[in-house]
């Protein structure tokens, strides 16, 4: 698989690094000289190309035709929006991901068609909740763009909905729980089937309504 990264920084080598050390083909795009140089020798196996990676010529250069994925992660927005969408639309890159630096931007990269957008604050703040708030919710798994949500949910003794039927719970509209884990026996649950203590549920949610699910199911508020 062929990469092409566009900014520079400590994320930029070790994601670099890491997807050299994976067998991957990495090209790096960044605008300043002295660490494309310091690049170049940290990352003999890379190919890095000095320019402004929101440059369509610069792209070209730097292989974007044959590539299989771009990630934009320049400390500036409108430049990694700007990048997916060229890669995008002019040299028809299948998968382009864009690091959003401030929060607020990612609706709208969203809005813009950029799918792959990406908030290193919504992140950590998701598994932080999850981890102080809800300590029975784990594996948390955002789809397509973060929009859809797989979380496994460990019912406890204080778990409201433990003793009854699915069908007698009250979960908000686009939620399904999809799976049971009952000790080593996966379960596909049915409405008839009881919940138990201990049950390990994988819970599918759409994003606006995960609190309110996780919720329901636990008893703890979002």
């Amino acid at each position: 698989m062929k990469i092409l990264i566009v900014g520079g920084g400590r994320l930029v080598y070790f994601l670099s690094r890491t997807f050299l050390e994976r067998g991957y083909k990495v090209t790096i795009v960044n605008r300043d000289h002295d660490e494309c140089s310091r690049l170049a020798r940290l990352l003999s196996k890379a190919v890095v190309v000095h320019g402004d990676g929101s440059d369509p010529q610069i792209l070209e250069e730097a292989g974007a035709e044959t590539t299989d994925v771009v990630l934009a992660v320049t400390p500036k927005d409108q430049d990694n929006l700007v990048i997916c969408q060229l890669a995008e639309l002019r040299f028809h890159v299948p998968r382009n991901l864009a690091l959003v630096n401030d929060p607020d931007n990612e609706t709208v990269f969203r809005q813009l068609g950029i799918t792959g957008a990406f908030s290193v604050t919504q992140l950590f703040l998701s598994m932080i909740e999850q981890r102080v708030a809800l300590a029975q919710v784990a594996n948390l798994v955002p789809l397509f763009g973060g929009k859809i949500n797989i979380t496994e949910v460990l019912l406890t003794e204080g778990s409201p909905v433990v003793g009854k039927a699915l069908r007698d719970i009250a979960l908000p509209e686009d939620s399904l729980v999809a799976s049971i884990l009952r000790g080593d026996q996966p379960i596909v649950p049915r409405g008839t089937t009881v919940l138990q203590e201990n049950d390990r549920l994988v819970v599918m949610t759409m994003a606006e309504n995960h609190g309110q699910v996780l919720s329901a199911l636990t008893g703890i508020s979002p």
